[in-house]
């Protein structure tokens, strides 16, 4: 079974439809990658498949459940998102922050337990926030908000876990450290990591399927090796490009052509 699936998704914003019977299956335990240029629908996709976007046809199936007909404590207990540049209120610490991931398991009946406090404070550590959780979130830097911000979402207990765009605005180290953390989590709790990421060549190395979305639709769906050509990259990204072996990972490495060095030439000439 697939840890999240569409069947015949139509997606719209007014008159304009995003999506239109769109097909697509997410593998369990696996990363997942969805890229594609500005404006495709990426967001969009991973908006509607965790409830917050209601679709105008077809079904989103939360392992093998509509995710329509189910009670929504019910749908943060078994999948969290991380959107894109999430932001907290003035003055909230870290701490505070990461106890938020556990409001699906609070009721008049079930107040904060032992349970809880395991889970906020084994997430603090997994992320290596433990020391700065009395720091307030506005006070990180820019990739510790954001280990921060995952933090929260590892509380929640989920076994899916959806991010729009994690390492925007982050520099090369702390995108990587971000991204080395949830690869982790994939590895060690076998979560499911579906995630829109602009940087091809990061996609490549850490997903085990990308999905390719152009127009729309789904152009490609696969193992980075299987899908990333220079055809699918002049198709999607209107790019021409050379893909080599990452010399370090042997995965896919997307190299543009441009002409840059051309006018550069000119300019110097």
């Amino acid at each position: 079974m697939s840890a999240l699936e569409t069947q015949a998704l139509a997606v719209s914003y007014g008159n304009q439809f995003i999506f239109q019977d769109l097909n697509l299956s997410i593998d369990r335990g696996r990363i997942t990658v969805l890229i594609g240029s500005n404006g495709c629908g990426k967001s969009t996709l991973l908006r509607t498949m965790a409830r917050l976007l209601k679709p105008q046809q077809g079904n989103v199936l939360l392992e093998g459940q509509s995710i329509a007909s189910m009670p929504t404590k019910e749908v943060a207990k078994r999948m969290a998102l991380l959107p894109q540049g999430p932001s907290a209120p003035e003055g909230l610490t870290v701490l505070q922050l990461v106890k938020q991931g556990r409001y699906p398991y609070q009721s008049w009946l079930q107040q904060w337990s032992k349970e809880d406090e395991r889970c906020v404070r084994q997430s603090l550590e997994t992320t290596g926030m433990t020391e700065l959780a009395e720091r307030t979130v506005d006070s990180l830097s820019g990739g510790q908000r954001q280990r921060a911000w995952i933090a929260m979402v590892l509380a929640q207990g989920t076994d899916i876990v959806l991010l729009d765009e994690p390492t925007t605005y982050l520099d090369l180290t702390h995108q990587i450290e971000v991204l080395d953390l949830l690869y982790e989590l994939n590895i060690q709790e076998q979560r499911t990591i579906v995630m829109v990421l602009h940087d091809i060549n990061l996609a490549c190395r850490y997903a085990h399927q990308i999905v390719a979305i152009q127009d729309h639709k789904v152009f490609a769906q696969g193992a980075p090796e299987d899908i990333v050509t220079a055809d699918m990259i002049e198709s999607v990204f209107h790019m021409k490009a050379q893909i080599i072996a990452d010399p370090l990972f042997g995965t896919p490495l997307c190299v543009p052509h441009g002409n840059g060095r051309t006018i550069r030439q000119a300019v110097y000439a």
